[in-house]
C-alpha cells in the first residue's frame, strides 16, 4: 500500500499551487515532456539469432535439418508433393527470415524427445510439410492437401504460431529448458487478460452496492457458467427479486456493462516469448504464482502489435497417459512403442471398438455428445476420426452442416456439387474441395479453398476472410468479403442463391470453425488411444488412473469400465499397492472373462490384473 495520498496525477492548477515558490520548475517539465520523442513503434525487438555450429546462416541450418528430417520420413525416397511443399515454404521462410524461429522450435522439440517427453505439434501448423519433417508436427502431409497459407502468408505480414502439446505431467522440464538455455531476462511467459463474464461481474458489482451475499448468489446462479449475458429481469423474479427496486436495477445494468471488460492479468498456459536483447528492456518481467516462472505484463494481443514472435508449450494429459501406456507395455506385453507413429495404423477393430461408442477414456471422443455421434458416424478409417474431432463443435451445429453430413454418409441425401460455366473453370473445381466431407464444408481450410477456386480469391486474401470471420462481431468487416465472394461466383457461372447460402455456411462456423490440420493432429491422438484401449484395456485403465486428474470421467467409472472389459480390478492393499496403479498376474477366472469379452472383438490374449495404487485413496498424498 501507498505511504499516503499523493500517489497520483494531480491537475496543472494543483501542481502551480503547490510550486508556487518555484513556477520555474513547472515550466521544466513541459520543456522536458517536449523533448521526449519516443513512440511505441521504436520497439522492435530482434528474434535469438540461433546460429547453429556448421552452418553460415540460420537459413541454411534450417535447410539441412529439414532435409535431413524429410528423408527419415520417407526413406523410399521424398514424394514429388512433399518435395514441391517443402521448397516453397522454405523459399517463404527465408524472404521472411523466419528461420531463427523454426530452429528454435526444433531445438525444442529435440530436447523433449531426449529425454523421452512426447510431444505433438497442432493447430495450422500442422498444415505444413516443413514442420513435418522437422519433427514439429506429426499429421502425414501425404495424407492431407496442405494449405500452407493457413499457417505463414507474406501478405499477412504476421509472425508463424506453433503450439505444441507435451506431458502434462512434464512440461515443466521443458519450461525450465527454454528459461535456461535464453536466460530470464531475455525469455518470459506471456499474461492472458481475464475479463469479466456474467457470474464475477454479477458478484463484484453486487459487493459494491452492498447486497448480501446470499443475493449476489442468487443472481449468479442463474446464469450458466462462462455466461457472456447478463442477468435479465426474469432471471431475477425468478429468484424472488424485484428488478423495478432502484439498487437492483443499477446493479443489474452496471453488471451487464462490466461483461468483457478487463479485470486482471493472469500467466498464459503456454506462451512464450524470446528475444536476442534484453527482454526486460521492453517490458517488465515479474515472478509468476508458481515457482521457477517468470512472466511478462503484456498479453498476446500485445505482442502481435510489436511483431513478437511467440511458441506455446502447452500440456496435454493424454501425451502424459500414451507415456505411461508404453512404459506399461514394455515390460508386460514387449511391445515396445516410442512415439504414436509406431502404433499399427488402420486396424479394424479399432473402428469397430469406436463404432459402438466403446470411447470412455479415448481422446476427444469420450464425451457424451461425442459417444452419441460415434454410431451414426461408424468411423472405418482415419479420416473419418478428423471428421468425428471437429463435426461435434459449435460451429458445423451452428452452420447447420451435421445433419446434412450424415444424411449425406448414410445415403439419405444426394452429394450434390455446383459447377461454374464451361468457360470459367472445370467442373470438379469445388468437388476437389469437398469430396472428402461430402459436399459439406467442415474446416477452415475448406473455406478458404473455396473461395481460392469458385470466387478466386487469392491465398492471403481467403486468409483475411478467415480472420474476418473470426472476429466479424466485433470488428465487421466481412461484409466486403460478402459481396465480392457471392459477385464472383455469380459471374462465374454458379448460382445465386448457392453462393449466398456457402457463404452463409461459411460464415456460420467461422468464429467456431476447426482446422483439418489441428483435427487431424488431434485425430492421430483418438486412434493411438483407442488402440491400447481396444487391445490392452488393463494397460489403458492403468495409465489413465495414474495420469489423473485428466478427461471426463471419475476414478471409479474408469475402474468400472476397464472392469467390464474384463480386468481383474484389486482394491488398495498396503502390502501390494505401489503409488500408482500397477498390473499383476490375474486370476484363471478373470481371464476367461476377458476371453468371453475379447471373442467379440476378435482380440483373445492373456489380460493382467489392475492393483489400485496409494493415490486413489482421497486425500492421502504421495509424500
Amino acid at each position: 500500500l501507498a505511504g499516503n495520498a499523493e500517489r497520483h496525477l494531480k491537475p496543472p492548477e494543483e501542481m502551480h499551487r503547490l510550486f508556487r515558490r518555484h513556477p520555474e520548475a513547472v515550466e521544466e517539465t513541459l520543456a522536458f515532456i517536449q523533448s521526449c520523442r519516443f513512440s511505441l513503434d521504436e520497439l522492435k525487438p530482434s528474434y535469438p539469432l540461433e546460429t547453429r555450429q556448421g552452418f553460415a546462416t540460420p537459413q541454411d541450418a534450417l535447410q539441412a535439418f529439414a532435409e535431413q528430417g524429410a528423408r527419415a520420413r520417407y526413406p523410399d525416397g521424398i514424394p514429388p508433393k512433399i518435395r514441391k511443399a517443402l521448397d516453397y515454404e522454405l523459399n517463404l521462410v527465408a524472404e521472411l527470415n523466419y528461420a531463427p524461429y523454426f530452429l528454435t522450435v526444433h531445438d525444442i522439440v529435440r530436447f523433449a524427445k531426449l529425454e523421452g517427453i512426447l510431444c505433438q505439434g497442432r493447430g495450422s501448423a500442422a498444415n505444413s510439410a516443413l514442420c513435418f519433417c522437422l519433427g514439429v508436427t506429426e499429421v502425414d502431409p501425404m495424407r492431407s492437401d496442405l494449405l500452407f497459407e493457413r499457417f505463414i502468408s507474406a501478405e499477412r505480414g504476421e509472425p508463424p504460431d506453433i503450439d505444441i502439446d507435451f506431458e502434462h505431467e512434464r512440461r515443466e522440464e521443458v519450461l525450465q529448458y527454454v528459461y535456461r538455455k535464453y536466460g530470464r531476462e531475455r525469455a518470459g511467459l506471456t499474461a492472458t487478460t481475464i475479463c469479466y463474464r456474467g457470474r464475477s461481474a454479477i458478484r463484484e458489482v453486487g459487493k459494491v452496492f452492498g447486497l448480501s451475499q446470499d443475493v449476489t448468489a442468487s443472481l449468479a446462479g442463474t446464469l450458466w457458467g462462462w455466461s457472456p449475458s447478463g442477468v435479465t429481469d426474469e432471471e431475477a423474479k425468478g429468484v424472488g427479486l424485484d428488478p423495478g427496486e432502484a439498487r437492483l436495477t443499477q446493479v443489474l445494468t452496471l453488471a451487464r456493462d462490466l461483461i468483457d471488460f478487463p479485470r486482471h492479468l493472469s500467466q498464459h498456459v503456454g506462451g512464450f516469448v524470446i528475444t536476442e536483447g534484453r527482454l526486460d528492456d521492453i517490458v517488465p518481467i515479474e515472478k509468476a504464482a508458481m515457482d521457477e516462472r517468470t512472466v511478462i505484463e503484456w498479453n498476446k494481443d500485445d505482442i502481435e502489435a510489436l511483431s513478437l514472435l511467440k511458441v506455446d508449450l502447452l500440456g496435454l494429459g493424454m501425451l502424459s497417459c500414451l507415456r505411461r501406456s508404453f512404459e506399461l507395455l514394455a515390460p508386460h506385453y514387449n511391445v515396445h512403442f516410442k512415439t504414436t507413429a509406431d502404433i499399427p495404423p488402420e486396424e479394424k477393430p479399432i473402428y469397430d471398438m469406436l463404432s459402438r461408442a466403446d470411447s470412455i477414456g479415448v481422446f476427444q471422443v469420450e464425451s457424451r455428445a461425442q459417444m452419441s455421434m460415434l454410431p451414426r458416424l461408424k468411423p472405418k478409417e482415419f479420416y473419418d476420426l478428423v471428421i468425428e474431432v471437429a463435426i461435434v463443435r459449435p460451429g458445423p451445429i451452428q452452420g447447420n452442416m451435421v445433419h446434412p453430413y450424415l444424411r449425406r454418409r448414410e445415403g439419405k441425401e444426394p452429394v450434390v456439387y455446383h459447377s461454374p460455366s464451361p468457360e470459367h473453370g472445370p467442373a470438379d473445381e469445388l468437388k476437389k474441395v469437398m469430396e472428402k466431407t461430402l459436399g459439406v464444408p467442415l474446416f477452415q481450410e475448406q473455406a478458404m479453398r473455396v473461395a481460392i477456386e469458385a470466387a478466386k480469391f487469392k491465398p492471403a486474401e481467403a486468409d483475411r476472410l478467415r480472420r474476418a470471420m473470426a472476429t466479424f462481431r466485433r470488428v465487421g468487416t466481412i461484409q466486403t468479403f460478402r459481396d465480392k465472394f457471392v459477385r464472383n461466383m455469380s459471374a462465374r457461372g454458379y448460382p445465386r442463391e448457392f453462393a449466398e447460402n456457402c457463404f452463409r455456411q461459411i460464415e456460420g462456423f467461422g468464429e467456431y470453425g476447426f482446422p483439418e490440420s489441428h483435427a487431424a493432429s488431434f485425430a492421430l491422438l483418438v486412434y493411438a488411444s483407442a488402440w491400447i484401449k481396444c487391445h490392452y484395456p488393463d494397460v489403458f485403465a492403468a495409465a489413465l488412473l495414474n495420469s489423473q486428474p485428466m478427461g471426463f470421467y471419475a476414478p471409479a467409472q474408469i475402474v468400472r469400465d476397464a472392469a467390464e472389459h474384463g480386468v481383474d480390478i484389486r482394491a488398495v492393499d498396503v502390502n501390494f499397492s505401489n503409488w500408482d496403479c500397477t498390473l499383476e498376474v490375474s486370476s484363471p477366472a478373470a481371464d476367461r472373462l476377458h476371453r468371453r469379452h475379447a471373442d467379440m472383438q476378435n482380440d483373445i490374449r492373456t489380460i493382467y490384473a489392475m492393483r489400485l495404487g496409494l493415490r486413489q485413496i482421497a486425500g492421502f498424498p504421495e509424500k
